[in-house]
């Protein structure tokens, strides 16, 4: 078996609108293609030794032990693989359950799709499942010690790429909320929410965390003197940088015992506590020196520490720390104790699970010292031994709930510390022999106030309730009623996909509005160019949700995309389903049309329920989403007797029509006409229908998105095919005796499409064509036919990068497609599209249209250029189609009469259009 191809999805995709996170490989199962599990000696026995687990993967029968009986009675490997790899994952500390196995149009080729929670730990277990099914083939057996590798590797992985219990903790109440969220590139930050909504985290620092705050906390000496110049009692301390000072400083704070620890310490370290003499005092300054220029003397207080948690000016959580210890049984020595306090699975490393190893260091040994123990000693049972000085959860500590017993008086207190410090979320730690009573009455002290304090102690104590400290924090950075999303507006389709996408934002921006789109072309906020290229992907939809400026997206959504990454969002407000055709078949493993529409209907499955999908009643196969989607439909039509139209609005349902010569909204029993297309400039003198269909389109979306009828008929009136707002669609320049237009129709359906404005051209047309190298031969044969009934002069070339196509080969098929055209045209191969496309222009005669069907656009449209076109746009009057003197935008037809709409737009009843 080997591996072709390992894509991550992280978004809806082909395979699953639900699971966003999935591995696919294109698994070539080679010599096995033909086998079955139950043909293999030793497979499956060696399988249920090395995964005993796999019992329970219920499958497709749906019961315990449900995919065993599938691999006992005989299936393939590569299904065989896809459990491997899922149960990989879950042992190694990563739950996931999602997968499929599809056979590709190669024989003896699959498909294998995973659901995963780390990336490299997804593809490392797509690798490791292929090596153990092959080492089960081939020897009946997988070594231990391998895959007890697997998972060690598995789980570092998994370390590597956790956020951390406070993050994590964050996020998945955000999840629960329905805030997307997001990693950003840099400083472990997270995004809540979208564009100008978005809030930010870093850990338990949040967006609106005050920088002086911050610093103030982090300066321990100066929180204390704060505190202490606003009456809050905190420790008799100072602070000295040499030993020589260390003397007079204990002195000063009235003697022992006393606490040392650094000036800009964390999670414990370095702190000594309970100093008694001299000696111990002299070696916890240079424990503490060690991580700190600045050293703090402190009186040290006897009592319990506690953590209490503000948020937002308010106590939402307190926990008592518990220093790392052990509690004897009698008959285990301290080791022993240790080593099986390490066992509980909830203890790691670092900070990324519920409890911290306990790791023995200088001040352990120390505090085994002075309570007379050694790792061999026995404990009596019940009896405590402390091991750390400390209580941090990092060094081994545990915390129990205190919540419902802080003192009124206490949480008065905790809270104006905050406010004092000016931290929105300020983790306080308290010394006291007793949180139920007032701090004063009891010798009670304010320690330290922390910034970005963990929250893991809160969430999930060592005992007691645990507490949601997370909603306070989403409820401080988006209260309710506040939005965290940015509306989304996202768009598929064949053909049309950019021209619709630009208009879309065209007629969002009349509202005022900063519009973030992504097209083939570019990304561009604010009508400004961001990045320029094929911008259709997830990661350039990321660009629009992450930028804290766009008010609205609108988003070019191509297969390509959705097939590497899946979608850039979740969800989305309006979709919009332009066609679907045969292009880009045989690529990605998508071979039919149908295939195709499966995979376009991934961006409508996405629209919320609230929302809309806009999908076009005249193609059968975008039509047939509806039963697909959960949000409300909306059709667009360009014959307004469509069924699918009529039944529809019939039943209440929105709708976009042309009729009679206009662009119309139905609602229902209502029409409202929004402009003539001879008035809209896209449709070309309302000749290009494809034009026509993509202003319904956009029209019918920004209509579903709540824009008024006048803001989408001033877009519609001042949006051009111009190289400004839609280079390389349907681009008409002016070269005195005669036009040249540049389009990028690549694909037979865009060709048929703008063949419907070619054809009615009075003078001659002339063709400079061609196509992706990656197409079927099929699509290059059916090319060549196309433009035989389109020009009456051809020039063949072929685009520069040839996608792996020998050169020439496309020329020659699109040949072939002239010659079975038995076309009374003349044609010719040059394979240079520069050399063609000025050639067309040296040789175009009086009248005539050149069209060029390029490669680069830009390239294309700066060979025109150079030859200094008028600038107008104007149509040949030939071409022209008369309007109607009798229409107006202010009148309907209704019942065969003619009704008057207000100035400002509105629905006119049509009980029987």
């Amino acid at each position: 078996m080997k591996i072709l191809k390992t894509q991550t999805l992280c978004g809806p995709n082909y395979w699953s609108i639900r699971y966003h996170k999935l591995i696919v490989i294109r698994l070539d199962l080679e010599t096995v293609a033909n086998t079955l599990t139950n043909e293999i000696s030793g497979f499956y026995d060696g399988l249920v030794e090395v995964l005993p687990s796999l019992v329970e993967h219920h499958c497709s029968p749906g019961q315990r032990g449900g995919f065993l009986r599938r691999v006992q009675e005989g299936t393939m490997l590569s299904h065989v693989v896809e459990h491997v790899a899922l149960e990989l994952q879950t042992l190694a500390g990563m739950p996931v359950g999602f997968g499929r196995s599809r056979e590709t149009s190669t024989p003896g080729i699959y498909q294998v799709v995973f659901e995963y929670v780390d990336e490299q730990a997804g593809r490392y277990a797509a690798r490791a499942a292929v090596r153990l099914c092959q080492s089960l083939v081939e020897v009946g057996h997988y070594p231990a010690s391998e895959l007890a590798q697997d998972l060690a590797d598995l789980r570092d992985f998994a370390l590597q790429s956790s956020l951390g219990p406070s993050t994590e903790n964050i996020v998945r109440e955000a999840e629960t909320r329905g805030i997307p969220w997001m990693q950003l590139g840099a400083r472990a930050l997270i995004q809540l929410g979208y564009g100008l909504h978005q809030k930010r985290i870093q850990a338990t620092l949040s967006s609106r965390t005050s920088i002086l705050g911050v610093e103030l906390a982090c300066d321990k000496e100066g929180t204390k003197r704060v505190l202490r110049d606003s009456g809050v009692p905190v420790p008799r301390g100072t602070v000295i940088y040499y030993l020589d000072e260390l003397e007079q400083a204990i002195e000063d704070v009235g003697g022992y015992p006393i606490v040392i620890k650094p000036l800009d310490g964390n999670h414990g370290r370095g702190i000594t506590i309970n100093i008694d003499n001299w000696d111990l005092a002299e070696e916890a300054y240079d424990a503490a020196k060690a991580v700190s220029k600045g050293v703090i003397v402190e009186r040290f207080y006897r009592g319990r520490d506690h953590r209490v948690l503000v948020i937002n000016g308010k106590v939402v959580a307190v926990a008592e720390r518990v220093p790392a210890h052990v509690v004897g049984d009698g008959r285990s020595t301290i080791s022993d104790l240790i080593e099986e306090t390490n066992r509980d699975p909830r203890r790691g490393t670092g900070h990324d699970n519920i409890l911290t190893r306990i790791e023995l260091d200088r001040t352990s040994w120390e505090l085994l010292d002075r309570q007379g123990y050694n790792l061999d000693t026995v404990l009596e049972n019940g009896e405590v031994c402390y091991l750390k000085a400390t209580a941090n959860l990092s060094t081994g500590g545990i915390a129990i709930d205190r919540t419902d017993t802080i003192h009124p008086e206490n949480i008065w207190l905790c809270q104006r510390v905050a406010k004092i410090i000016g931290l929105d979320i300020a983790g306080i730690d308290v010394v006291t022999p007793d949180i139920s009573k007032p701090l004063r009455d009891v010798d009670g002290v304010v320690v330290e106030v922390n910034a970005a304090p963990g929250f893991r102690m809160h969430f999930c104590p060592s005992e007691g309730i645990p507490r949601n400290v997370a909603e306070p924090v989403l409820d401080m950075l988006f209260p309710p009623g506040t939005p965290s999303r940015i509306p989304i507006l996202a768009l598929t389709g064949t053909n049309g996909k950019t021209t619709t996408t630009r208009l879309l934002a065209h007629i969002i921006k009349q509202t005022g509005q900063t519009v973030g789109y992504t097209t083939t072309d570019g990304i561009y906020i604010g009508g400004y160019l961001v990045e320029k290229g094929d911008t259709t992907g997830p990661q350039s939809a990321q660009v629009i949700l992450q930028d804290p400026t766009v008010e609205v997206a609108v988003l070019e959504t191509a297969r390509g995309g959705i097939l590497r990454s899946g979608l850039g969002f979740t969800e989305c407000d309006v979709a919009i389903v332009l066609n679907v055709a045969a292009d880009h078949l045989g690529i990605g493993d998508i071979d039919t049309v149908e295939e195709l529409a499966h995979l376009k209907s991934v961006v409508a499955e996405t629209a919320r329920p609230n929302g809309y999908a806009v999908l076009n009643a005249d193609d059968p196969l975008v039509a047939a989403m509806a039963e697909r989607v959960k949000a409300q439909i909306a059709y667009f039509s360009m014959n307004p007797e469509n069924p699918i139209l009529r039944e529809h609005t019939q039943q209440g349902g929105l709708a976009a029509v042309y009729e009679n010569g206009y662009l119309s909204i139905l609602k229902g029993d209502w029409t409202l006409r929004i402009e003539q297309a001879v008035n809209v400039p896209l449709t070309m003198g309302g000749r290009a229908a494809f034009m026509i269909a993509n202003a319904l389109a956009a029209s019918l979306a920004a209509f579903a998105h709540g824009i008024k009828i006048e803001d989408i008929r001033t877009a519609l009136a001042t949006f051009q095919a111009s190289v400004g707002q839609t280079p390389g669609r349907m681009n008409l320049f002016n070269l005195g005796d005669f036009h040249a237009m540049v389009d990028y129709a690549h694909n037979p359906h865009s060709y048929q499409a703008l063949g419907s404005f070619v054809r009615n051209w009075p003078g001659q047309r002339i063709g400079v064509i061609g196509g992706p190298g990656d197409r079927r031969d099929e699509d290059f044969v059916t090319l060549g036919r196309l433009s035989a009934d389109m020009f009456d002069r051809i020039l063949v070339k072929e685009d520069d990068d040839n996608r792996g196509r020998l050169r020439g080969d496309a020329a020659r098929l699109i040949v072939q497609g002239l010659n079975e055209a038995n076309t009374v045209a003349a044609y010719e191969t040059i394979l240079n599209e520069t050399e063609a496309i000025n050639l067309a222009l040296d040789t175009a005669p009086k009248g005539s249209l050149v069209v060029i069907l390029p490669e680069s656009v830009s390239r294309a449209i700066s060979l025109i250029q150079a030859r200094n076109p008028k600038p107008d746009l104007a149509l040949p009057t030939a071409i022209t189609p008369q309007t109607n003197p009798e229409a107006s935008l202010n009148t309907a037809v209704t019942n065969g009469k003619t009704e008057v709409h207000s100035e400002s737009g509105g629905y006119v009843p049509s009980e029987a259009r």
